[in-house]
């Protein structure tokens, strides 16, 4: 590992509050670094990112895992990116969103906002269909009853992100 890499990890290593120990910190953000590198080419705004997105999937009970299959297939990790339909940035939130919910100095391009909002919605669709993550996948997606996106997000999620 590179000295500048190796510090950079050790600095979010310690900055991360979601991690239970600091050895899984440690593990987790050097294994997802790695695997998250050829979509964020800068090591210190990827491993920030990565501190960042395991603690709101942390505060939203999902695994931090799906989250990054879900920004994978949702906007190749890309924080500016527009869909046809208008959704915004990583996780592609819809901009009605902010006007129901978030305040005046939120921003769906902001990460912490975006991924906020995305792992809070991902959870109530997780919980509205009791745990089936097909069906909750598609509620996120808006394509209910249509498989093409569940799985595109979980070919991503075992192909990529899925530790084990």
């Amino acid at each position: 590992m590179e000295p500048e890499l190796r510090l950079l990890l050790e600095k979010a290593v310690h900055d991360s509050e979601s991690f239970e120990h600091r050895f899984d910190a440690e593990v987790w953000l050097a294994d997802m670094s790695g695997r998250l590198q050829r979509f964020i080419k800068d090591d210190r705004e990827r491993l920030e990112f990565l501190r960042l997105l395991h603690r709101e999937a942390q505060r939203a009970s999902i695994p931090p895992e799906l989250a990054l299959a879900v920004i994978e297939v949702e906007s190749r990790f890309d924080r500016f990116a527009i869909s046809s339909a208008g959704a915004q940035g990583y996780m592609q939130i819809m901009p009605f969103w902010l006007k129901e919910i978030a305040g005046p100095e939120d921003n769906l391009f902001h990460a912490r906002t975006n991924l906020r909002m995305g792992c809070t919605i991902l959870r109530f669709y997780l919980d509205k269909e009791r745990g089936n993550l097909v069906g909750a996948l598609a509620r996120y997606n808006g394509s209910y009853g249509k498989p093409q996106y569940p799985n595109l997000v979980l070919r991503a999620l075992n192909r990529r992100w899925q530790r084990g």
